[in-house]
């Protein structure tokens, strides 16, 4: 079985290099269900969810949920993200947190929508998500893991992680286990080509995981600072400056939100205006950072759809002379380029 795996990954990256000799633009993606081409990636939200389990590392697992039933409750919000025009969804719940490749699986084959899932591991919350061996083992010993999961599937599925996701606390300088982690991080891109997307929330943190991955030899532009939000514009804007990525990917229309507040629609297009503005538009990501079923709520709690982005964002951006060609940059050409599986070293 190791050796057939093997094999499936070798001739997927054979055909990849084929085409990139036939001329073709093309990076390799690897979906939930396989790989694809980055061109078949269309319009894609770069942070969804569709499951999370809030218990910790030391008591989360499949135990903690019926599949067919997370099935069951997520599956319309995909179907109508497919009715929308959406072709691809990248699932950020990283392990020890509900993530499940069996469950991604079948909701992409049943909905036609192409799912991206990660590797990697999630410091964000006093560490509550991460298993107690990521305290003893170095990066190296950690970058194994997450490149195993690459090479030969997660957790003995033939679903392989389209994409690194890490995260750190909040607001401050990044601990000593997190710089662990994001090192780690860096090791599995070099090995791999997949992006790092990383939960991180303030300037501080995000400017010195950047720092920390060049040390590493990785570029910026292998790094997406998910939560862009939370950052200072100016922190933003620096971030741009040295090359990352900048999603913006907590869109959700509140009819009750004060209407240019922060976190309102009309204060995401603000930030976008700004970003393009600044020449920065081809590095930036928007998606709603919506879902999910919630382990041990009743029928898995509140689940937001996948669709304020469409309703509210998109006709608000168009409203203030964003063009069709800016729109289907944001949507499609910024994924596209985010998650392609390719080595970006300084």
């Amino acid at each position: 079985m190791f050796q057939l795996k093997r094999l499936m990954l070798f001739l997927i990256v054979a055909l990849f290099l084929i085409s990139c000799n036939s001329g073709e633009k093309d990076d390799l993606i690897m979906t939930v269900n396989g790989a694809i081409f980055s061109s078949d990636m269309g319009v894609t939200l770069s942070h969804e969810h569709v499951m999370v389990d809030w218990i910790g590392a030391d008591s989360t697992g499949y135990h903690r949920w019926n599949r067919d039933e997370v099935v069951e409750r997520a599956l319309p919000y995909f179907l109508e993200a497919r009715k929308r025009g959406i072709d691809t969804i990248a699932e950020a719940t990283p392990a020890y947190l509900g993530r499940d490749p069996f469950i991604l699986a079948e909701i992409s084959r049943l909905s036609g929508v192409q799912i991206l899932t990660n590797t990697g591991f999630y410091g964000a919350v006093d560490n509550r998500f991460i298993p107690g061996y990521v305290y003893d083992e170095t990066a190296d010993e950690i970058a194994a893991r997450w490149i195993d999961e690459f090479e030969n599937g997660i957790d003995g599925s033939d679903v392989r992680p389209g994409f690194i996701k890490i995260s750190v606390a909040e607001e401050r300088s990044l601990t000593t286990l997190h710089q662990k982690l994001v090192e780690a991080a860096a090791i599995t891109h070099l090995q791999t080509g997949l992006t790092i997307l990383s939960h991180t929330i303030g300037d501080l943190p995000a400017l010195e995981q950047i720092r920390k991955l060049k040390e590493k030899n990785v570029s910026p532009k292998a790094w997406v600072w998910t939560h862009a939000q939370s950052g200072t514009m100016e922190g933003n804007m620096e971030a741009a400056e040295i090359g990352a990525w900048i999603a913006l990917d907590n869109v959700n229309f509140n009819p009750e939100q004060e209407p240019g507040g922060h976190g309102s629609i009309e204060w995401y297009a603000d930030r976008i205006m700004r970003i393009r503005d600044a020449g920065f538009l081809g590095q930036l990501l928007i998606s709603h950072d919506a879902g999910w079923y919630d382990v041990g709520e009743e029928n898995g709690g509140d689940f937001r759809g996948y669709s304020d982005l469409f309703d509210y964002l998109v006709p608000e951006l168009a409203d203030r002379g964003f063009s069709d060609e800016e729109i289907i940059e944001l949507l499609i050409s910024n994924p596209k380029k985010a998650f392609g599986i390719r080595v970006r070293a300084l």
